[in-house]
C-alpha cells in the first residue's frame, strides 16, 4: 500500500493549494477575472497578445481583460485540474486488481465523484456570476475533499489497537465536527455575500447593532439577479450574517475544546495526542485570525490563513472523529480478545 500512501500524501497537500489559491481567488475579487469556462476570454490561457485581448473584449464587453485577476482565476484551474486527474488516478489505482484482499475502493470512488461535483460547482461560480449559494457550496465541497483524501490516507496506516478508553466520546466528537462544518458554511456564506467587514469593531458590531439586525434577508437565496460580484444584500442583511458567524465562533471554540479536553484526559495512543495537540494549536489559531481579521480589517494574508486554517482543522477534527470507538465496536473488540 505504499503506492497508494503515497498518493493520498500528494493529495491531501495538492487539495491544501487548491484551498488556499481558491481563498486567494475570491479575496482579490478575482472569481470573475475569465468570465467563461474553461478556458479564459475563449483561450486556454490570459489573453495578452494586443489581438487577443481585442477578440477577448469584443467577446466580453461586459469583462475587460484584467490580466492580473485573470491569472489568478485560471492557476487556481490549473492546480484544480491537476487535483482532479491525481484523484482520479487514486481512483482507478484502487480498483486495480481489485480481488486483492483489504483494497478500500470506497473513499476513491467517493473523491472522484465528489471532485466532479467540485468541478460543477466551479463552472456554475462563473455562469452564474458567484451566485452565493454557489460560492459557499464550492468551498465547502473543497473541505469536503481534503478530509475525505486525509481518511484515504488514514486508511493506508497501520490501525491503532483497541482504544476503551476513549468509548463515550463518539457523540461528543460528532458535535464538534458538526458544530464546525456549520461554522465553515456560515464563513463561507459571509465571504460569499461580502460581509466579512459588515462589522468592524469589538466584541459584536458598531453601537446599535441589535436594532439593525435582519435575519429574514440574511439567509434569503437572493436568487434572480444577473450578477453577484460584490454582492446584493443590503447593509442590514450583511452585518446580521457577520454577527451569526461571530456568536457561531464562540459556540464552536467552546464545542470543540471541550471536546479536545475531554479526549486528551482519556488518550493514551501517541498518535492520538498528537493529533489533539494539532487540532488544539489549529483552533487557537483559527480563533485569533478571525480576531485579526477584524482588527486589521481583513488583510489578505490573514484572510487566506483565515480559510487554510479552517480547512485543517476540519481535517484533523474528522480523523479523530474516525478514530473514537463507538460503544458497539469496544464491546465487539473486547468480545474478539476473549
Amino acid at each position: 500500500m505504499t503506492r497508494q500512501r503515497w498518493l493520498a500524501s500528494f493529495a491531501i497537500i495538492l487539495t491544501l493549494g487548491v484551498i488556499t489559491l481558491g481563498a486567494y481567488t475570491r479575496l482579490t475579487d478575482a472569481g470573475l477575472g475569465c468570465p467563461d469556462w474553461p478556458g479564459c476570454y475563449g483561450f486556454l490561457k490570459v489573453p495578452q497578445q494586443d489581438h487577443h485581448i481585442a477578440q477577448a473584449m469584443q467577446a466580453f464587453p461586459e469583462r475587460p481583460v484584467h490580466a492580473e485577476k485573470a491569472w489568478n482565476e485560471m492557476i487556481h484551474r490549473y492546480f484544480a485540474a491537476s487535483l482532479g486527474l491525481l484523484i482520479a488516478f487514486i481512483f482507478i489505482t484502487s480498483w486495480w486488481r481489485s480481488t486483492e484482499p483489504r483494497r478500500p475502493k470506497l473513499l476513491p470512488s467517493l473523491l472522484l465523484m465528489l471532485v466532479v461535483f467540485q468541478a460543477a460547482l466551479g463552472m456554475w461560480t462563473v455562469t452564474l456570476n458567484l451566485l452565493p449559494l454557489v460560492v459557499m457550496g464550492h468551498l465547502l465541497g473543497g473541505f469536503c475533499l481534503l478530509s475525505l483524501a486525509a481518511l484515504y490516507w488514514l486508511q493506508q496506516q497501520p490501525r491503532l489497537p483497541a482504544q476503551p478508553e476513549l468509548v463515550g466520546l463518539k457523540p461528543l466528537a460528532s458535535i464538534a465536527v458538526i458544530i464546525l462544518i456549520g461554522q465553515i458554511a456560515l464563513g463561507g456564506w459571509t465571504a460569499a455575500n461580502y460581509a466579512a467587514l459588515a462589522c468592524i469593531e469589538l466584541p459584536v458590531c458598531e453601537a446599535g447593532w441589535w436594532q439593525r439586525m435582519d435575519f429574514a434577508a440574511a439567509f434569503d437565496l437572493h436568487l434572480g439577479h444577473d450578477d453577484y460580484e460584490y454582492g446584493v444584500m443590503s447593509a442590514e442583511a450583511r452585518q446580521t450574517v457577520h454577527v451569526l458567524h461571530r456568536f457561531g465562533a464562540l459556540i464552536t471554540f467552546s464545542v470543540v475544546a471541550l471536546f479536545l479536553w475531554q479526549l486528551w484526559q482519556r488518550a493514551v495512543q501517541p498518535r492520538m495526542r498528537k493529533l489533539t495537540i494539532l487540532a488544539a494549536v489549529l483552533l487557537l489559531g483559527q480563533f485569533s485570525l478571525g480576531l485579526m481579521n477584524v482588527v486589521l480589517h481583513l488583510p489578505l494574508v490573514n484572510a487566506v490563513a483565515h480559510n487554510v486554517v479552517a480547512a485543517n482543522l476540519l481535517m484533523v477534527l474528522v480523523l479523530l472523529l474516525v478514530q473514537v470507538p463507538t460503544v458497539a465496536s469496544a464491546r465487539s473488540n473486547y468480545a474478539e480478545s476473549k
